[in-house]
């Protein structure tokens, strides 16, 4: 990193969706500290997997790092039977970048308007009773797999391709449900145009804080948040990771970009989830609590390598 042109970070989706805004919000934060321009390089596809390749096959200069996901790292590893990279052992985590809590939505006739009112729904509709995401593999097919197994509940999965024309069928009454990012409910939520059920983590919005989580219904183990982190490619030098970590830190300091991230519903990490070690921890426990889940379930079937 000792040659002042541009730095590129990878980014395993199509620009516009909220991992693409966070990570545009953070690469113009850290350009400021580093001094160098950093160059977002969306390369979507196969659920992050070809961007994610692509990073992980990049020279460890420091020249190229690039932005993963609980989808990325954990889900992914349950959806294909061979992935093409290691989540943990071919990227150098550089530290967390922010978190979105999921929150389950429902169209504005559905006949329920909390977590046990669904669950009375699915059970006495389970034939026609819907859920739609962004595509297999994506955050919102994670999430409501995951849900759906802690609440012993089948439905049908509507898959999309991308959260747009998810949001909306949900919108227009074609799909029942979704499991989605706050980064993209809550302006739908807070506008009228869908209904919050429940919280599916631990702690109420601050922006919706009369929606109840799905701990206080007695689901305590549901704790679901889209996290994204950054990572550079293996063997990356230390002083290196920890340039870019620092940089990272300065980044999301800034008090306007914590404003603007929050008033969206990303939380910005604190300083002690800003290590790589905590990335580690993240994706180490993902692969162990919620791979088999994932797998346990019939919807969400391998795919051959990507």
């Amino acid at each position: 990193m000792g040659e002042k042109r541009p730095i590129t970070l990878i980014v395993p989706f199509p620009a516009g969706g909220p991992s693409d805004a966070l990570a545009r919000a953070v690469a113009q934060g850290m350009s400021i500290p580093l001094q160098q321009p950093i160059v977002v390089e969306n390369i979507g596809g196969a659920s992050g997997t070809i961007g994610l390749t692509k990073l992980a096959r990049s020279a460890p200069d420091g020249y190229t790092f690039g932005f993963g996901t609980v989808g990325t790292h954990v889900a992914n590893a349950a959806l294909y039977r061979k992935l093409p990279y290691d989540p943990l052992a071919d990227f150098e985590p550089i530290g967390l970048a922010g978190t979105a809590p999921t929150m389950l939505v429902a169209r504005p006739s559905l006949p329920a308007s909390s977590l046990p009112d669904f669950v009375a729904y699915a059970v006495a509709n389970r034939a026609k009773a819907t859920y739609g995401s962004a595509g297999v593999g994506s955050i919102s097919h994670f999430a409501c797999v995951i849900l759906l197994s802690a609440l012993k509940q089948n439905i049908t999965h509507v898959p999309y391709r991308g959260v747009a024309p998810a949001i909306n069928d949900l919108m227009g009454g074609h799909i029942d449900v979704m499991c989605d990012q706050s980064t993209t409910a809550l302006l739908q939520v807070t506008g009228g145009k869908i209904k919050a059920l429940a919280v599916l983590t631990d702690q109420r919005l601050a922006q919706v804080p009369d929606v109840a989580t799905a701990a206080s219904f007695g689901y305590g183990d549901v704790n679901i948040r889209s996290w994204n982190a950054l990572f550079a490619p293996r063997d990356t030098p230390v002083p290196i990771v920890g340039r870019l970590n620092d940089a990272l830190r300065a980044a999301v300091a800034d008090a306007d970009l914590r404003r603007r991230m929050q008033a969206v519903g990303v939380d910005l990490p604190a300083p002690d989830h800003l290590t790589p070690r905590a990335v580690t921890e993240l994706i180490a426990l993902g692969l162990e609590r919620d791979v088999p889940a994932l797998r346990a379930r019939g919807e969400y079937r391998l795919k051959g390598a990507a």
